[in-house]
């Protein structure tokens, strides 16, 4: 029988980053004035960063992680300086694919302990975790 604290399975950060499930932003995010390692979900990158380079004229997707880990950051000093801790939540406006008018999309941000427990912060859509 199972307790409260027997552990079934452990998926580190690490792996999920090494597995594709987590993309490391974390250079660019401190362009943007993260001190702690920012990741994001690969359903979050396929919605916001992900570009295909048949339409670079349009948009690239250093731009569209420019403005991903921007707002990320608008969102999480906001926070800070209200107190608020944990998953934040954010918007942006995305270009979908083909170039139409951008759509306000939604994000969570959220700052917790990393395989260590050291600070880290993922970039998700809302709902996953």
């Amino acid at each position: 029988m199972f307790t409260d604290h027997d552990v079934i399975h452990t998926y580190t950060r690490r792996e999920a980053l090494d597995d594709g499930v987590l993309i490391d932003v974390t250079e660019r995010a401190r362009e943007a004035g993260f001190r702690i390692p920012v990741a994001v979900t690969a359903a979050a990158w396929a919605e916001c960063v992900e570009w295909p380079e048949t339409e670079a004229a349009i948009q690239d997707e250093s731009g569209r992680l420019w403005d991903l880990v921007f707002m990320a950051g608008v969102a999480a000093r906001a926070a800070a300086r209200q107190g608020e801790r944990g998953r934040i939540a954010f918007e942006l406006f995305v270009v979908p694919r083909g170039g139409e008018l951008p759509a306000r999309t939604q994000l969570d941000l959220h700052v917790g302990p990393g395989d260590q427990g050291e600070p880290v912060a993922t970039i998700m859509e809302p709902g996953e975790d």
